[in-house]
């Protein structure tokens, strides 16, 4: 049993740690590609080496069944990508950054709502995420004061919901007693089909002579079979393990892992702000996970 949480804990560390190098490959590719493309293509490539490695149909028990994993696509894959990307036409990517790291605090709420289990936050937990949003906040604005715009403010908090719709959802799925693969896979393949009426809204090209550059290749595989097949898989893996709360919770280093690449790939200097920031929220992790971890064992 400890050797299974242990295992949890590492898929969520794996997931989160390659989740905060992504802006990196993203903002790579924005050069030539719409937000809309950069998302069909890698999770088509993410679709397509899923079923390479698990090519199965286990089959489901009822329809009841299908419908969750129809609901797990709309929210994680088609509705909380396609609510970022606009989201960041409207308001800044600090407030996004922001933002979305409520997700855990509404995953927590979900869970007392619907989930039947001992996932039940304490005080700790809320503790936590009041230090972990004081320290991303201090990573985000690097002392510039919050500049609010209400419709691309909103549209963030619209996406950390549906995140968190997506983590209750993953939970879920986990009882069915079925490959993470292949849940994972399925799960893809109604987040694409939600895509596509997506695709005619913003403009998509599917013109793959981009593709024959080198580097735009390099970074759509990345996304694609890192970001999207394994990291969606070793997330799901550690939500049926440790839980829907206790995973979401490592969304709060996803800006700290952001601030550290920075530094190593892109040579920018780190601030004092950035430092406090990563303390506070590091801090915020342990807080939120020390008692519920207790509680568990």
């Amino acid at each position: 049993m400890e050797n299974n949480r242990i295992r949890g804990h590492l898929a969520a560390l794996l997931t989160i740690g390659i989740w905060g190098t992504t802006f990196i490959s993203t903002k790579i590719l924005l050069k030539d590609f719409l937000p809309v493309e950069i998302l069909f293509f890698r999770f088509i490539l993410g679709y397509i080496a899923l079923w390479c490695v698990f090519p199965h149909n286990p089959g489901l028990n009822s329809k009841k069944q299908e419908l969750t994993f129809m609901a797990a696509g709309l929210c994680g894959i088609c509705l909380y990508y396609l609510l970022e990307n606009v989201s960041l036409n409207f308001t800044l990517a600090s407030n996004v950054g922001v933002i979305i790291s409520i997700a855990p605090f509404f995953t927590a709420i979900l869970s007392h709502i619907f989930i039947k289990s001992d996932e039940k936050p304490e005080i700790s937990f809320f503790a936590g995420f009041i230090l972990a949003m004081i320290g991303i906040g201090f990573i985000s604005f690097g002392g510039s004061s919050l500049t609010l715009n209400l419709k691309g403010d909103l549209l963030a908090m619209a996406a950390a919901f549906v995140w968190a719709c997506y983590s209750i959802l993953t939970r879920k799925i986990s009882t069915f007693a079925m490959p993470t693969v292949y849940t994972t896979r399925r799960t893809f393949f109604y987040g694409i089909l939600f895509m596509i009426p997506a695709l005619f809204l913003f403009d998509f090209h599917p013109d793959l002579k981009r593709l024959a550059n080198p580097l735009y290749a390099f970074n759509i595989i990345f996304l694609g079979l890192g970001a999207s097949a394994l990291c969606f898989v070793t997330w799901n893996y550690a939500v049926k393990i440790l839980g829907a709360v206790k995973t979401s919770v490592y969304i709060y280093m996803v800006p700290v892992i952001t601030v550290v690449t920075s530094i190593l790939v892109l040579q920018e200097k780190i601030t004092l702000f950035s430092i406090i920031g990563m303390i506070f929220t590091v801090a915020g992790l342990f807080l939120s996970e020390m008692k519920y971890h207790e509680k568990q064992g």
